[in-house]
């Protein structure tokens, strides 16, 4: 081994404490900027190719059969800004039923007969496309599960039709449910109802205004009814991003917090590791090491450890990333998902070279020193700086150890200014960490709606099936309702049904809940405009109004049932269930078309004084008979997200945090190590073990509560920050109650954090302290 790898090597083993800061701070980092970069590449790349190899649609526009004629709409195909387009397609709305199964959810039938074209190219999965009447292909996304050979009956039409499931296909912009062929269509399609599809692919529509315009273009001239609903593939986009890109600007937060503070801390542990060993920098120098030499020396101590860090980040970096590349891939039908390689090099290449940046830099001093005057200096410390604040803990009424601690940073103000650094970043995340589980929590809340204190639960969708089975009744909405009504101990009470249905323009299932009640103060979390008070209006979550292009004010209509209902928005509301695609309105809104409303929950507030669990027993004794049950409390509805999110924060900030308590000790221990001599004039005039302690773990106090003081707000600031842009990748807009989850009462501890985590990092090193012995200390040179 050269002469230079073996000093590099007994650096990296005489300094095993800055060796392992160095090594966990660029783990933690790489870990970060692995799982992130990578999530940021791959959440949009199985979406892109599939629309690129598919010819997706730019945009997908219902039409009413009474109102337009398919020949007017073969026309839209020349209109300004289309590059291609395809239809129309004749469309119905249908519920289903399968084998061995109960009533089915609403799904979109589209009458196509070749699943290849210029635009939406549809993907056969497995199976084959119909080719005759009597035939189906679902959906990979049907709320149907697609089994080949399965029959299908629509017993809502004339002659239930029955259809076999031949095929099962996947549309990238999911234009459909299933597809038949052209000729099956007139059986599907009920008096009085369907309409046509038209698929189009635009020169320009790479952003919303281009798709508005160019849609715009294909409706101009049409009767103003004409146009039921849209769908654009930016909105079909940002769902199929939605879940990966939820943890990217969590994921930016937490790694450039640990990239700032690797640079942070390895930039201090080299400038104090040249401060302490100047006296050894003179003799390799003297022996005949260049001054490069010994620069190149320090920057290998610190690139071993940096290199051993950023290997095991890597890796973990690759484990946090398979569950959430294994969801993609479930998604797209892919199975070639991975880690781009490109990805780990450039954080591999840009995280060793930050280290090497820096401790070069830091280094640099090292090389400059002059041999003689390296030599020449000794051990101890200057005993100029910080005289006034000595003299100043002096005269404070406390005892000579603590006033001798507290007057410590100011004879080392760049070492107090690193460690108080380090102890920032961890209590930013501390503080950040804390906000968002608060704000997490307070979107389980609004998604649970659990304010009621208790909770008559709806019966389950479907009842058993299968030969032997039986059936069991389902509970009367109203007589449960009279009981709820009719006990003395009932405050408020409100009923919710759920209906499954479509909406115009928009493929896929939309929750439609019909209150009986005033339901305002069941829990539902308002981002603008107003709760619901009379028939017709509704109520609808941000994604809603994004898949649709709706706003407030606009209206839509609802599908499914036993005749379309319209109804107007006149608020949204904070609610992610089923992605959002939701409508909330009142039970008369659906009191024409769907009169039997029986998967229905029953929410209810005991009043004043009421004991609620003697309310329930008493309430269950009239359900009884009736086949419903209550229970105490609301409809609790966790997430698995809510959860990984929650366990990610978790282990980023305890190792953010250790890094941070490691900073503190490797700082704490040189300044020790310093005045070892100091110590042991302290020792031999009288000093204890615990006033030992006392100095050392009280010299960190002021770095620790400064940098809590000034931590906390920032946590605070990077929450407002995060929390919000993560909403956005959700596709949700998150109200103030969401945001603002921070409480005086709880930014007063978390000050107080920066003074633990300092505490934590001072108490090896004082303990140290404490143990050495007087002589051995006072031989020390």
């Amino acid at each position: 081994m050269s002469a230079l790898g073996t000093v590099v090597r007994s650096g990296v083993g005489r300094r095993r404490v800055q060796t392992l800061v160095i090594g966990l701070a660029t783990m933690m980092a790489v870990a970060a900027s692995v799982l992130g970069g990578t999530l940021l590449v791959v959440s949009g790349a199985p979406f892109a190719d599939a629309f690129a190899e598919q010819r997706g649609a730019h945009l997908s526009v219902e039409f009413d059969a009474d109102q337009v004629s398919a020949a007017r709409l073969s026309e839209s195909a020349d209109a300004e800004g289309v590059g291609s387009a395809a239809g129309p397609f004749r469309t119905a709305t249908v519920a289903p039923t399968s084998d061995g199964a109960g009533s089915g959810w609403p799904m979109t039938v589209v009458g196509r007969g070749d699943p290849s074209g210029d635009v939406d190219e549809v993907a056969l999965l497995d199976g084959r496309w119909p080719t005759r009447s009597g035939e189906l292909v679902l959906s990979a996304g049907s709320s149907l599960l697609p089994i080949l050979g399965m029959k299908v009956t629509f017993p809502e039409l004339s002659g239930s039709p029955t259809l076999m499931v031949v095929g099962v296909a996947r549309s990238v912009t999911q234009t459909a449910d299933a597809w038949v062929v052209p000729s099956q269509m007139p059986a599907l399609t009920a008096p009085g109802s369907g309409g046509y599809q038209m698929l189009y692919r635009f020169t320009d529509a790479a952003t919303a205004a281009q798709v508005d315009a160019a849609g715009k273009a294909v409706t101009e001239g049409l009767p103003p009814r004409a146009a039921v609903g849209k769908q654009s593939w930016l909105t079909v986009k940002k769902n199929a991003e939605r879940d990966t890109a939820l943890y990217v600007p969590f994921l930016i937060a937490f790694g450039t917090l640990g990239l700032v503070m690797s640079v942070l801390i390895v930039g201090n542990i080299v400038a104090a590791a040249v401060g302490a060993g100047t006296r050894r920098i003179g003799i390799l120098k003297a022996i005949g090491f260049t001054p490069t030499q010994v620069v190149r020396a320090y920057v290998g101590q610190a690139l071993i450890p940096a290199a051993v860090g950023t290997a095991v980040g890597v890796l973990a970096g690759h484990l946090l990333a398979v569950p959430v590349l294994a969801e993609i891939e479930e998604v797209y039908g892919s199975s070639s998902l991975a880690i781009a390689p490109w990805v780990d090099a450039s954080v591999v290449a840009g995280v060793l070279g930050l280290v090497a940046a820096t401790s070069w830099a830091s280094a640099w001093r090292a090389g400059r020193l002059r041999t003689v005057d390296a030599l020449a200096v000794g051990r101890s410390t200057s005993t100029r700086r910080g005289r006034w604040a000595a003299r100043l803990a002096d005269r404070l009424p406390l005892p000579q150890p603590v006033a001798l601690g507290l007057a410590r940073p100011f004879a080392r103000p760049a070492r107090a200014l690193a460690m108080g650094t380090a102890v920032l970043f961890g209590t930013i995340a501390v503080t950040f960490t804390v906000g968002m589980v608060a704000s997490l929590g307070e979107v389980v809340k609004a998604k649970a709606h659990d304010v009621a204190d208790v909770t008559v639960p709806a019966p389950m969708p479907f009842g058993p099936q299968g030969p032997g089975s039986k059936k069991q009744p389902r509970a009367d909405p109203a007589a449960v309702a009279a009981a709820i009504d009719a006990d003395a101990g009932t405050g408020k009470h409100y009923s919710a049904a759920r209906v499954r249905a479509t909406v115009s323009g928009v493929t896929g299932i939309v929750d439609v809940i019909a209150f009986t009640g005033d339901a305002s103060w069941g829990g539902y979390t308002m981002v603008s405009g107003r709760w619901i008070d009379k028939p017709g209006e509704a109520v609808v979550p941000t994604p809603f109004l994004a898949a649709t292009g709706t706003r407030i004010g606009d209206t839509v209509t609802v599908n499914g049932l036993d005749r379309p209902v319209t109804v107007r928005i006149i608020g949204e509301v904070l609610d992610p269930r089923n992605d959002g695609m939701q409508v909330f309105t009142d039970a008369a809104t659906l009191a024409a078309a769907q009169p039997d409303l029986t998967d229905t929950s029953h929410h209810i507030a005991v009043a004043s004084g009421t004991d609620v669990a003697g309310y329930v027993d008493a309430l269950n004794k009239d359900l009884a008979p009736l086949g419903a049950t209550a229970q105490a409390g609301g409809l609790a509805d966790g997430s698995d997200m809510v959860v990984t999110l929650n366990s990610l924060s978790a282990i980023l900030t305890l190792m953010l945090v250790a890094v941070a308590a490691l900073g503190v000790l490797n700082g704490v221990l040189l300044d020790t190590r310093e005045r070892v001599r100091e110590i042991g004039v302290y020792k031999a005039l009288g000093m204890t073990p615990r006033q030992t302690i006392a100095m050392v773990l009280t010299s960190v106090v002021l770095t620790g509560l400064v940098a809590g003081a000034l931590g906390v707000p920032l946590g605070v600031t990077l929450h407002g920050w995060v929390f919000p842009a993560m909403g956005d990748s959700a596709g949700l807009r998150l109200p103030d109650s969401v945001i603002a989850v921070y409480h005086a009462a709880e930014l007063l501890p978390l000050a107080f954090g920066g003074l633990l985590i300092a505490a934590v990092g001072a108490l090896p090193p004082a303990g140290w302290a404490a143990r050495a012995r007087t002589a051995t200390a006072l031989r020390t040179e």
